[in-house]
């Protein structure tokens, strides 16, 4: 049975991924490429980024959409066949940008946090 901590925990860590999931997958494939269960396996490596598999490829058929990463089927021995994904030149145009605006909002939440009320503050533009 999950305590109130960890049930917390869940929560937070499924809405941080709804906002990050596209961002998380092209990471994943910044600079290789790798087959799904390859990207679910390096994603359930970290504590916060695991997803089902009926979450990782509608999201990877949506990006192969967008023209973000391309898809290959390649056969290997007697295994059956399986698809590789990579990025796209525009995918990792896409993954730079998106990086820098997740930096950015760390930046501003880590600000946040580190100048709690109730004092007032020189707010960014004033």
């Amino acid at each position: 049975m999950m305590t109130k901590h960890e049930n917390l925990n869940e929560k937070w860590d499924v809405q941080l991924r709804k906002g990050s999931l596209e961002l998380v997958i092209l990471a994943a494939l910044k600079n290789r490429t790798l087959y799904g269960l390859e990207v679910l396996k390096l994603l359930h490596s970290f504590e916060t980024m695991k997803i089902t598999e009926g979450t990782l490829y509608p999201l990877l058929d949506r990006l192969k959409r967008d023209g973000l990463v391309s898809a290959v089927w390649q056969q290997e021995g007697e295994t059956r066949p399986r698809k590789y994904y990579q990025l796209t030149q525009q995918g990792e145009q896409k993954l730079d940008i998106v990086t820098k605006r997740w930096r950015q909002s760390v930046k501003d939440v880590e600000f946040l946090i580190q100048n709690p009320g109730p004092k007032s503050i020189q707010l960014k533009g004033e």
